[in-house]
């Protein structure tokens, strides 16, 4: 049995437990987890992309604009206006030089404006800009 009064006098605690540790190793787990997640970023609208035979598969973009079937464009999940995309895109080349665009259009949306959102990337000046599409399956 424990003597409580005599540990009291005599001076021990008895025996401690060291927290440092296991909070500095909670930290790095958690800087290791962080750093190597890949965010994916997305238009914030569903659309039903179209089908392409020669669809390929393309290794990243680093900004995807939406387009509706009714003509609505998105960025960040954010609704804007097809005439502000140019100086959307050139706040992105001034962060990154290297950024390329994927236009993430629905299969029923219109021409035009899909037309109108490439032309104000590339006046931004975007060098590579991409449609989406799904891979067509067998004889659609």
């Amino acid at each position: 049995m424990i003597n409580v009064r005599r540990n009291l006098r005599r001076g021990d605690r008895g025996v401690d437990i060291n927290m440092g540790p296991l909070i500095d190793m909670v930290f790095l787990l958690l800087i290791f987890f962080v750093v190597t997640t890949s965010f994916v970023k997305e238009t914030g609208i569903d659309v039903e992309r179209p089908a392409a035979a020669t669809a390929e598969m393309k290794e990243k973009g680093n900004v995807l604009i939406g387009v509706t079937q009714d003509g609505r464009v998105y960025l960040d999940r954010k609704r804007i206006d097809v005439r502000s995309v140019r100086a959307h895109m050139a706040r992105v080349l001034a962060e990154n030089p290297e950024s390329s665009v994927v236009i993430v259009a629905d299969k029923k949306s219109q021409t035009g404006v899909v037309v109108q959102v490439m032309d104000q990337c590339r006046l931004a000046g975007v060098k590579n800009v991409s449609l989406a599409a799904s891979k067509a399956r067998g004889d659609e």
